[in-house]
């Protein structure tokens, strides 16, 4: 599973901004397209979200998934699959990048989808490209709305 599909975008506001709009899992299916329900598990001893669970339609990919968290400073989230429906495997990260003295943000999303019913690797990923661009597209405009608060 070492192939991965990756993209970035420029968001404009502070990478604090911008990580506390990808932290509010609550919050998803009001700006994201595919997460239908998200829901906090468990929390660490900081308040953040170790496991989340989200009913997922992006097309092609339809589940109810558990992702497990792992938070790499303020600016680094990572996933990686508890248990699916659908899904063998699901990995993938967040990566902030202050620019421009730190007014604005780039964000790096990386995914790696593997589903347990046969499909060519082509429309796998298609299916991450896609889920990767309405996520980055949803977050820019979540955060420069302002309605993240």
């Amino acid at each position: 599973m070492a192939e991965h599909t990756s993209s970035s975008i420029i968001i404009d506001a502070a990478p604090a901004e911008v990580m506390d709009v990808i932290s509010d899992f609550d919050r998803y299916p009001e700006w994201t397209g595919e997460v239908k329900l998200a829901e906090v598990v468990s929390r660490d001893a900081e308040g953040r979200a170790e496991e989340v669970r989200l009913v997922l339609d992006a097309g092609a990919i339809k589940d109810d998934h558990t992702l497990a968290y792992t938070w790499g400073g303020p600016d680094q989230v990572s996933w990686t699959l508890v248990k699916s429906q659908m899904l063998r495997a699901i990995d993938g990260s967040y990566t902030l990048r202050p620019v421009d003295g730190g007014d604005r943000t780039e964000v790096t999303y990386r995914l790696t989808v593997d589903v347990k019913i046969p499909m060519l690797g082509m429309i796998k990923r298609k299916a991450e490209k896609v889920i990767i661009d309405r996520a980055l597209d949803g977050l820019k405009k979540r955060v420069e709305s302002g309605s993240a608060v």
